[in-house]
């Protein structure tokens, strides 16, 4: 899975560092959906909130849930958390809505994706229900990677869907050679 635009982060995983200074982003992976010169945005993709399962979000909505079962809903930041996206797998197709991410990846928030994934519609091979996103200002998140805020990786299919939400942390750091035992808190340059 590769970005799109080789000068941005599109599709990429963003690791926290150890004493990342907002205490909602600690031991935080967040997938990059978008990411230009204006602004950035992402779903973190290993919080989920509380017992909150796709099922209940349904029954809270008044929509038929169908089919959804017991996956959790992620928290997938602090913007705009009254709103839902879904982060899925592209074999069923896009709608004109979709947002397409990276290879194979898409982000989709319309009435659509939540009949696939109710049943009522093909549903896709992969998907994950997220609540708010994160977002980032023009410059801010890449003041944030100078900063050592931020470590990134590629994903890979595991890290993003599956349901090892308290390794998911420490798994991204081992997959570009960090071990999580031993970073510090602190930061500083060379």
């Amino acid at each position: 899975m590769t970005s799109l635009d080789p000068g941005y982060l599109i599709g990429r995983l963003l690791v926290a560092m150890p004493g990342v200074e907002d205490s909602r982003f600690e031991r935080s992976v967040v997938l990059l959906c978008l990411h230009d010169q204006n602004h950035a945005m992402g779903l973190v993709i290993n919080r989920p909130v509380g017992n909150l399962t796709l099922e209940g979000l349904f029954r809270q909505l008044d929509v038929d849930p169908g089919r959804a079962g017991a996956e959790p809903v992620l928290w997938g930041g602090p913007v705009e958390p009254e709103r839902g996206f879904v982060l899925h797998s592209d074999d069923q197709g896009l709608s004109e809505a979709s947002l397409r991410i990276c290879g194979g990846l898409a982000l989709t928030a319309t009435r659509d994706i939540l009949e696939g994934l109710a049943g009522r519609r093909t549903r896709p091979r992969q998907a994950a229900m997220a609540v708010g996103y994160s977002g980032w200002g023009a410059g801010q998140l890449e003041s944030e990677i100078r900063n050592n805020v931020w470590l990134t990786c590629e994903p890979d299919e595991a890290l993003l869907f599956d349901a090892d939400y308290p390794r998911k942390w420490s798994r991204a750091l081992a997959k570009i050679g960090v071990s999580a035992a031993r970073l510090t808190p602190f930061s500083g340059r060379a």
